[in-house]
């Protein structure tokens, strides 16, 4: 459950003309929480869209401040520099996010953990791994991670790691909980459409400017030059997880660079997951569950989440679809 490396291309199919109602749309890329934003604004006018990609990246620098565990000074670090010794009271935001991670790692029993920041990186994905790690190494990588063992207090809105050691990182959420905060804050505002694609992670709403639904291509990694699908979005998410870049191959298995964090083992049998839905949050926690379980255990998991649909590649290029994905291959 690393930081994805990889993500399917996902093709625009955008439309710059203008309609009736003279919008107009305006793009920017920037960097943002360690990875690429990219950020389209359907809006009356220019100024009016680029104040509000403005808005939008103020908010997502807000949000990175308060979850990042890379970054010393926030709730989220300081929660993990005080594991073992004291719950830290937390904004509520913080805590309800803190609350669904919990409960996505408990639906796929610890195939998602957002503790997983606590693994010991014995895996190289460098080129410099020669043979596996030992299954006594392995199990010694993931003996700080556990979901069951963060405490939550929701009178006190506290959180405690029991663990002196233990770890809490949102890199396998935080980019979608930011897309769709930003999405819900334009809608309020009254923009009328829009994409935020947080690497890979993305949150659409409106249409584009010719009034025909955001179009995105699914390509295949192992064969680019062939879109498997387009599918119109109106409001709606998509995320990848994948492990095409970051892989080591031993004994001729190919072990992903996504580590179930349950195992301390490496994902096996997927190249690739993408999964669509209203929530990026949501679609960002089970694509990469999906990794982690594997073709059969991760379909299963997916119809308990009636809104989402999949596509999964596996290691050998096999193109998969859950059966309520409606969109041809």
């Amino acid at each position: 459950m690393h930081k994805l490396s990889y993500k399917i291309l996902f093709v625009f199919v955008i439309s710059f003309c203008l309609s009736a109602h003279s919008q107009i749309l305006r793009k920017r890329t920037t960097l943002l929480m360690g990875g690429r934003f990219d950020i389209n604004i359907v809006a009356q006018d220019s100024l009016t869209a680029e104040q509000s990609i403005n808005e939008i990246i103020t908010e997502i620098i807000r949000i990175e401040n308060l979850i990042s565990d890379w970054k010393p000074d926030s709730q989220v670090s300081q929660v993990n520099q005080n594991a073992g010794i004291k719950p830290i009271k937390v904004d509520s935001e913080v805590f309800e996010l803190t609350q669904r991670a919990i409960k996505l790692s408990e639906i796929t029993k610890g195939g998602f953990d957002i503790s997983f920041a606590a693994m010991d990186r014995i895996w190289k994905f460098d080129g410099s791994m020669t043979e596996m790690p030992s299954a006594e190494a392995i199990k010694k990588s993931v003996e700080k991670v556990g979901y069951k063992n963060i405490i939550l207090d929701s009178v006190q809105s506290t959180i405690f790691l029991k663990l002196k050691g233990m770890k809490i990182g949102f890199g396998a959420l935080g980019e979608g909980y930011a897309t769709d905060k930003c999405r819900t804050m334009m809608i309020t505002k009254g923009i009328q459409a829009g994409i935020i694609n947080g690497s890979g992670d993305m949150s659409t709403w409106g249409k584009q400017p010719n009034g025909q639904p955001w179009k995105i291509g699914i390509t295949n990694p192992f064969k680019p030059e062939k879109i498997l699908a387009v599918v119109p979005l109106n409001q709606g998410a998509v995320t990848t997880s994948g492990s095409y870049e970051k892989f080591v191959v031993f004994n001729g298995k190919r072990y992903s660079h996504i580590i179930n964090p349950a195992t301390g083992y490496p994902a096996t049998g997927l190249c690739s997951v993408t999964v669509f839905g209203p929530n990026a949050e949501t679609a960002n926690g089970l694509s990469t569950s999906l990794m982690v379980l594997g073709q059969k255990e991760g379909l299963l998991l997916l119809q308990k989440f009636t809104e989402y649909s999949c596509v999964m590649i596996t290691d050998n290029g096999k193109v998969i679809k859950s059966k309520n994905f409606i969109y041809k291959l």
